[in-house]
């Protein structure tokens, strides 16, 4: 009986835009309220304030919020040119914090400081290999059944980044694993050069592991964290003691016992222990719920825009997001060793906050652009959110990316052809997209329950 009333709402053009805001910013008020619970103990013995580090955390979110929006006015088809501009200074930066390790701060050297501001060239370089993978493998989509033309300069550029991120930061470095994975497989490339590629990043991630004693100390407290419990394995210890306490209800708001001192970085690495304490099972499962959502509504944008690299740009998005996500609760579960990789959205931190509310506002750009969507969005018209924040209005089916309407003003479609609906020849697909993402290129015309076709548009 819900089916058909659910379905409706589904199949909404901006379904994907309010799922995917709605869930990010649910997760960031979560992430605001259990920072200020787990970080106020160790702030009022740091600082004499319970506040200090929530404070910190609000103006970043403020920040993030201020990223956000200016993902959104950018226009979509412009992010390809945003490649380059990303991916030099993020290598540079790697490159610099390698050669020489005394400009790096805080853990294993990870943050580069320029003056008061600390910040990650890791989260920068995440940004700029989806981006730049994007855009060479949509360059190369018809020639991607040869590996040669991977080797040249996908792969190679991929791997130096890989490495110089792995050297400081391995949870990171894993992070871009599935990324760069996820772009090869939503492209289209062979399963058996995807396996080949997974055996050299074995090897690779392994050799990483040796080289430092205390990623393979990691590892050891990970198959045994009850053998060293005071010491090695106190955080991982801890934060299953956390999430044992908490039961099916937790323990309440602010009544954790975890952040008195006794787990490590209650407020950061592993606040989805604490989040688990004080709210329990069923808290923890809500969290859970809305990264669910989230994947759901990058995934539903991947499938649904016409844009080649905009589908592969949304769907390593969100595979890095999720992923992300993922290993951090799974670190926190005992499943995986502890990498030292932030919760997306909830962790206490800026540089991963900021970027995070970028990359929502990139996929939240890409959203708007679907065809449904921006049919919806010119026939509706411009409202009081779309003047006052100044978001362009995306460009409408079988018009020209470059000159998309700005808000208020709305522009004639081209004229629809037979050649636009569903059969491109101008490039518009990825070759065999759709391995995982089935559905092709959306019909121009806009079908939704009760909005009107675009004008123009054959009815």
């Amino acid at each position: 009986m819900w089916s058909n009333p659910l379905r409706g709402l589904v199949s909404r053009p901006m379904t994907s835009f309010y799922l995917l805001v709605g869930s990010a910013l649910l997760l960031l008020v979560v992430g605001l309220v259990m920072v200020l619970s787990a970080s106020s103990i160790d702030s009022f013995v740091a600082n004499g304030s319970a506040f200090t580090v929530f404070l910190k955390q609000v103006k970043w979110a403020v920040l993030g919020l201020c990223a956000f929006w200016v993902a959104m006015l950018i226009r979509p088809h412009w992010y390809r040119y945003l490649a380059y501009p990303f991916l030099i200074p993020a290598v540079i930066m790697l490159a610099a914090l390698l050669v020489n390790p005394a400009w790096g701060v805080g853990d294993h050297g990870r943050w580069l400081a320029v003056g008061p501001i600390q910040f990650q060239p890791s989260e920068l370089a995440k940004l700029a290999l989806v981006l730049w993978g994007a855009d060479i493998l949509v360059r190369k989509q018809h020639l991607l059944v040869e590996w040669r033309q991977l080797a040249i300069p996908f792969l190679p550029v991929a791997g130096i980044v890989l490495l110089l991120v792995g050297a400081n930061d391995l949870g990171t470095m894993m992070c871009l694993l599935m990324v760069v994975a996820g772009l090869l497989w939503v492209s289209g490339v062979r399963f058996r050069l995807l396996a080949a590629l997974g055996g050299l990043s074995l090897v690779a991630v392994v050799m990483l592991i040796g080289s430092r004693s205390y990623r393979l100390e990691r590892v050891t407290n990970f198959l045994d964290p009850f053998a060293d419990k005071d010491d090695a394995g106190h955080q991982s210890v801890q934060g299953l003691y956390a999430l044992s306490t908490g039961g099916w209800w937790g323990v309440g708001l602010g009544q954790s016992r975890g952040k008195w001192e006794y787990l490590p970085e209650a407020h950061n690495d592993f606040i989805f222990a604490s989040s688990g304490e004080e709210l329990g099972i069923i808290g923890a499962m809500m969290v859970i719920a809305l990264y669910g959502v989230l994947a759901y509504a990058g995934l539903r944008i991947a499938r649904r825009v016409a844009d080649p690299f905009q589908r592969l740009a949304a769907a390593s998005c969100t595979i890095w997001l999720a992923g992300q996500a993922f290993i951090n609760m799974a670190q926190v579960a005992g499943l995986l060793p502890v990498t030292g990789i932030p919760l997306p959205l909830i962790s206490a931190g800026g540089s991963s906050l900021v970027l995070t509310m970028f990359v929502v506002g990139i996929l939240a750009c890409f959203a708007r652009a679907e065809p449904a969507a921006a049919a919806a969005l010119h026939a509706r018209g411009p409202n009081w959110i779309s003047r006052i924040t100044r978001i362009p209005l995306p460009p409408l089916p079988g018009t020209s990316p470059g000159k998309s309407a700005l808000t208020g003003r709305v522009r004639k479609p081209a004229k629809v052809t037979a050649s636009s609906s569903g059969k491109r020849n101008n490039g518009d697909r990825v070759s065999t997209v759709g391995r995982t993402l089935t559905k092709s290129s959306p019909r121009p015309q806009a079908r939704t329950n009760g909005v009107p076709s675009p004008p123009g548009g054959r009815k």
